[in-house]
């Protein structure tokens, strides 16, 4: 998300076509990397319960499994992504920004295959509750991908200005970066040698990739309809016009860089209630799911005040655009209001994702973003003219939605196994 930052504000200090490209292309983009993503996670909570149950054997099973199937996840992506102008066409999306971030999408459809294998080895090291690895070189990716829009973005060192296609080719090597420091890292870790995971070569195992589907495709179409009701909230947003898919941009990405703490303690609970169900100790993983939805929620509640009371700020990082810092904040302060809930939502489903939990989290997901969410974006703030706020109205709705129901879920669901 550090990186989509430094995308966003050097595009924004490009031009504002180039940030609502930007913009637009990332809303294509990333529903297609989370599906991915969500399914890959299933490693997680599968390591997690291995780990706690010391089946080290399956260990390195699991993770040959989810190398293999985060390519085959990989091929359709880097096909459909180069081939989406006419899904921004029917969004009506203002025509001078489509040929901008088709550009876009297809210069970073060339780090996919990296970004899927980086994924699945960063989940796997997250079941083992090693974190640091993928915080380490996701910090290397920030400073490469600062120098690669650097260079591509404004055209230095004698290249051409590629402006929002070059923040695209500078995503794609900030990819093949970070999986080959993350397979450096997995192959030479004292700790690992004992699952064997590279001793040979092992075709792909339908058993065992049957497993992650049944637990990761939930995960995978959960997230993929939370972000695809972002995501389209921004293609909407470019019916609109560019100023207020440039404020949508700008507030937008400040909230989810602050989603990120939430985010991250979410994969710990689902680590450490994984570990505690392979024990086979049930109100371990009631208290540890307890505890890390009680801190996701108290951060939240710093960044709503932070968003509260310091916008102007905040804008002023991303662009000195007095038209679209108007719009950046107003929908900073409806950002504020969906803190506490998307904090709620994320670490509650987190807990369900560690009692592999999946199916009817996805199906809450469902009617949370696709049949509240979206809808009543779209009639406030298209049908009714009340415009970004209103779209903005409709996220409020479907995460307050989910964060109720994932969190009675788990309530449920670890108190029945108590009594």
């Amino acid at each position: 998300m550090s990186m989509n930052f430094v995308d966003t504000v050097m595009a924004g200090n490009l031009s504002a076509q180039d940030l609502a490209a930007v913009a637009v292309g990332g809303a294509i983009f990333m529903p297609f990397m989370m599906l991915a993503a969500g399914i890959l996670m299933a490693v997680t909570p599968v390591i997690a319960q291995l780990i706690g149950a010391r089946k080290f054997r399956e260990v390195g099973i699991n993770v040959r499994q989810v190398l293999w199937l985060s390519q085959m996840l990989a091929i359709p992506i880097f096909f459909l992504i180069r081939n989406l102008e006419f899904a921004m066409v029917f969004l009506d999306v203002e025509p001078a920004i489509i040929p901008i971030a088709q550009g876009y999408l297809n210069a970073i459809s060339w780090g996919v295959f990296a970004v899927a294998g980086y994924m699945a080895l960063r989940f796997f090291n997250e079941g083992l509750s090693a974190t640091r690895p993928g915080m380490y070189f996701a910090l290397l990716g920030v400073f490469v991908n600062i120098a690669g829009n650097y260079i591509l973005m404004y055209g230095k060192f004698g290249l051409p200005e590629l402006g929002a296609r070059g923040c695209g080719y500078a995503s794609a090597i900030v990819g093949v970066v970070m999986f080959v420091g993350m397979l450096l890292f997995t192959y030479n870790y004292e700790s690992y040698q004992r699952f064997n995971i590279f001793d040979s070569f092992r075709k792909p195992n339908w058993p065992y990739l049957k497993e992650l589907l049944q637990v990761g495709v939930p995960i995978g179409l959960s997230s993929t309809m939370e972000v695809s009701m972002f995501a389209l909230v921004s293609l909407l947003m470019g019916s609109i016009g560019t100023i207020a898919v440039a404020g949508h941009q700008v507030a937008i990405n400040f909230s989810a860089m602050t989603f990120m703490v939430p985010f991250g303690l979410s994969t710990a609970i689902t680590t450490r209630v994984g570990n505690a169900i392979g024990k086979g100790s049930i109100y371990e993983a009631r208290r540890r799911g307890y505890v890390g939805i009680g801190l996701a929620t108290l951060f939240m509640c710093v960044t709503a005040m932070i968003m509260y009371l310091f916008p102007d700020l905040i804008t002023s990082i991303y662009t000195q655009n007095a038209d679209v810092q108007e719009v950046a904040i107003s929908l900073l302060y409806m950002a504020a209001i969906f803190q506490i809930s998307d904090g709620l939502q994320v670490s509650g489903y987190g807990a369900l994702r560690g009692l592999k939990d999946t199916t009817l989290p996805m199906a809450v997901n469902f009617v949370a973003y696709w049949l509240v969410g979206l809808p009543l974006g779209y009639y406030l703030g298209l049908v009714r003219g009340i415009g970004p706020q209103g779209l903005w109205m409709g996220l409020i709705a479907g995460l307050t939605i989910a964060a109720i129901l994932h969190n009675i879920r788990f309530y449920k669901l670890t108190r029945r196994s108590q009594t």
